[in-house]
């Protein structure tokens, strides 16, 4: 008979979508905001304080698809 395990691996995606139609694009500061909500959410799925840094490969920037700007970080749930 054969020996083995299996798990099923959640993967969810949080992501923080800012307008950035042409031809103007995203203001800077929409972006900061943004950015500083993602990072917070980051820190407290990872149970970061303040004082500890994000690694630099923690938060994701890319252009949607529709003329937007996505922030993002993925997280992984494992159930047995």
């Amino acid at each position: 008979m054969a020996t083995f395990t299996s798990e099923t691996v959640t993967r969810t995606v949080h992501r923080w979508i800012v307008p950035a139609a042409e031809p103007w694009g995203a203001a800077a500061a929409e972006i900061g905001k943004a950015w500083a909500v993602a990072e917070r959410a980051y820190r407290d799925h990872h149970g970061l304080r303040d004082e500890e840094s994000v690694p630099d490969n923690a938060l994701r920037f890319h252009v949607g698809d529709d003329a937007t700007i996505v922030i993002e970080f993925e997280t992984e749930a494992v159930a047995s």
